[in-house]
């Protein structure tokens, strides 16, 4: 038997990954599954950035390129943040990786040494917590409670500092939960940080054009922090391009220069076509494109289908998501409950049951750091949800009261 290297057998499984897994699996058997767990936009890429991918084989781009990304993309980067959000780049500041998981990656292992602490508001994406494993740091979670509408405070943040703490990374808009900071709150957050001058923010912006309500704010856009604020984004969720595997930082010089050199180690540059698909999407305005209103208005119209049919459901506790395309009730009404055969300890048994009864594919809250709920991904047709959610009422109905 093969003797495994330590860091390969501490890694868990990408909870979401397992979860589609399992689903195709239920599937080839010839069963009616509804997948609710995989964070992927059912939109086409829009035939404007197909159409650049095209030109550009048809042009020859297909050798090598440079590992932080061409540098007309990494300048169409630096414009997009200009026009967006009112932040200044350098094109050197810009590393283009193979998706915004690289990205992340290359941060965390260019910034975290053995027994560093970094803080993970949680709820948090599934993989924040293996990276930082990966880099032998340890994760301090910082609990967010559904009646903040899981966002953690100035006064949270403060606490878990410690003179260890090198790192907090957070998502807003927020996977597994939709939430979305405002700029008071990631002012007060900057503030925090600010004060703790060896701290460093990796801000996962991937949803900023998955917004419902006022617009997406950056905590780059803090003068006092900006220096120590790594921005990461990409081009799956907004553009509907995740098969692309396109993703950036924007960082400080040093720290930009310390992914380059750790990328060019493991992938060196992303897909050249890749690259040239980004470049249309970085160009194009989020007002003047179609596509990106089309997708923005069915998210909302989802989101406001799955919070009217979810409430109906007994025992669901919801917040109101403002981004992104989640919901993630609290469902431990259901723990220590039966329906005379299978008794509910935890959100991985409610996930499973469901999974194996009723044929609807979620994630147990587990993964992502909070065992009291599951995450449901709306990123389907209204269809779909429809059937999936009377699947799940049906089925939770037999639980005893």
């Amino acid at each position: 038997m093969t003797i495994l290297a330590n860091r390969i057998q501490y890694l868990a499984e990408s909870e979401t990954l397992a979860m589609s897994r399992k689903s195709r699996e239920l599937k080839a058997e010839g069963h009616d599954v509804i997948n609710l767990s995989l964070g992927e936009p059912d939109f086409n890429t829009p035939d404007d950035i197909k159409t650049a991918a095209k030109e550009a084989i048809d042009k020859n781009f297909t050798f090598y390129t440079p590992v932080s990304g061409y540098e007309d993309l990494r300048k169409a980067i630096c414009t997009k943040l200009r026009r967006d959000n009112h932040l200044e780049y350098d094109c050197n500041q810009i590393v283009v990786s193979t998706g915004a998981k690289q990205s992340i990656a290359n941060v965390v292992l260019s910034l975290v040494n053995p027994g560093d602490e970094v803080l993970v508001p949680a709820p948090f994406w599934v993989s924040y917590k293996e990276i930082i494993k990966v880099a032998e740091g340890k994760a301090v979670f910082i609990p967010a409670a559904i009646e903040n509408d899981f966002k953690v405070t100035s006064a949270q943040l403060e606490a878990a500092i410690t003179p260890k703490t090198r790192l907090l990374i957070y998502s807003s808009p927020c996977n597994p939960t939709g939430s979305v900071y405002t700029r008071e709150e990631l002012k007060g957050i900057a503030e925090v940080i600010a004060k703790h001058p060896d701290i460093y923010i990796i801000a996962d912006e991937i949803y900023e054009h998955i917004i419902f309500s006022g617009k997406h704010e950056s905590i780059a856009q803090f003068d006092f922090i900006k220096n120590r604020v790594i921005l990461v984004n990409g081009v799956s969720k907004g553009f509907a391009m995740t098969g692309w595997r396109i993703g950036f930082i924007a960082a400080p010089l040093d720290i930009a220069k310390a992914c380059d050199k750790l990328q060019g180690q493991f992938t060196s540059g992303a897909s050249s076509i890749a690259q040239r698909a980004a470049l249309k999407a970085m160009l194009t305005e989020p007002g003047s494109s179609q596509d990106m209103k089309t997708m923005q208005q069915a998210f909302r119209e989802r989101r406001d289908l799955m919070l009217q049919l979810l409430a109906d459901i007994r025992g669901m506790k919801l917040n109101h998501p403002e981004g992104a395309f989640y919901i993630f009730p609290d469902i431990s009404w259901y723990f220590g409950k039966s329906d005379g055969n299978t008794t509910i300890h935890n959100s991985n048994d409610l996930c499973m049951y469901l999974l194996n009864t009723v044929f609807v594919a979620l994630v147990p809250g587990d993964a992502f750091g909070d065992p009291n709920c599951l995450r449901f991904s709306y990123a389907t047709s209204k269809e779909k949800l429809t059937e999936a959610v009377r699947r799940i009422k049906g089925a939770l109905e037999k639980f005893n009261q």
